[in-house]
């Protein structure tokens, strides 16, 4: 059984809309949860990465949100006897504070975006990823703005079949995606450039690369020119929200590479361990056919990445 179908099958029977905690609880009291086909340790936080991404991406699909704290799941298909007002209006909610969206109330580095990062990319990217230590380069060897904050690795594995992997790694064509990842706290009009050709300079290896933020401008003028620059060099940019961490987005795409840039590839090698070990990390999981979740960047939960958000007001 999938994440969709569990859910899908407890608000069939359900009046009212649910949080991700009560499906969850009426699956286990049921026993939906021992059909899951997934052998991840949190079923829970995988359940409501899916289905927020779900309703996020597909707006005619069969689920519907309503409310933000917590946000309730219904079924868009069934018909309900009840005030959704209520719940819009935060009446029912069992946290009526508001978070408010002013993030300079709130004190969070760039390195706690990583880990942002890390749930993002692998419950909507369906990818890997390994943070690469700055301090661990040569820089004297290859100069500055060589090698992203973060790399990512999106595998095949979950999805072929184990006698179609052998074929494709013995022809030398394994359709995994190579990602770079440079992240920055805050883009606007004044730094954007310097930023973006940062990312340009350290992905042209990758078969898709993202420029990360958790404050994107709303000004015209900038969001004129970021769509500019998206187009002309390809690269994608991703909308971290550190208070919805389920509704981060990918705002404009990467173009994808077909190729890889080998050279880049090996000078990375050699220049930081991190990206070596990386490397390694994803020739392995493919000759094993069995991805080693733990030697890849910790998924940490909803609840503790919104933990890492300080309010100083």
């Amino acid at each position: 059984m999938t994440f969709h179908k569990l859910a899908e099958l407890v608000l069939k029977d359900s009046e009212i809309p649910l949080t991700i905690s009560e499906i969850w609880e009426i699956a286990v009291n049921k026993g939906l949860d021992s059909k899951l086909n997934s052998k991840g340790k949190t079923p829970n936080a995988t359940l409501g990465a899916r289905l927020h991404v779900i309703a996020r991406d597909n707006p005619k699909g069969i689920f519907k949100t309503v409310g933000r704290r917590p946000k309730r799941f219904y079924l868009s298909s069934k018909e309900y006897n009840i005030d959704f007002s209520e719940y819009e209006a935060g009446k029912t909610e069992e946290e009526t504070k508001i978070i408010t969206k002013n993030k300079s109330n709130y004190k969070y580095t760039e390195r706690d975006l990583h880990h942002f990062l890390a749930h993002f990319a692998f419950y909507s990217l369906k990818s890997f990823t390994k943070t690469i230590s700055h301090s661990k380069s040569e820089k004297k060897k290859f100069g500055e703005w060589v090698h992203p904050d973060m790399v990512g690795c999106e595998f095949p594995i979950d999805e072929w079949d184990d006698s179609v992997l052998k074929l494709s790694s013995s022809i030398g064509n394994t359709s995994i995606v190579l990602q770079s990842f440079e992240i920055k706290k805050e883009l606007n009009l004044s730094t954007l450039r310097e930023k973006f050709f940062q990312a340009v300079s350290n992905s042209s290896w990758a078969n898709e690369s993202y420029l990360v933020s958790a404050e994107i401008s709303e000004d015209e003028e900038f969001r004129l020119e970021l769509e500019r620059l998206s187009s002309a060099f390809g690269i994608g940019v991703i909308h971290l929200d550190i208070f919805e961490p389920n509704n981060s987005k990918v705002i404009l795409l990467p173009e994808y590479r077909e190729n890889l840039d080998w050279e880049t590839l090996n000078k990375l090698v050699q220049m930081n361990p991190d990206f070596k070990n990386f490397i390694k990390r994803i020739e392995i999981d493919l000759k094993s056919h069995e991805i080693r979740k733990e030697m890849y960047d910790k998924i940490l939960e909803d609840e503790k990445l919104i933990k890492l958000i300080k309010n100083i007001s």
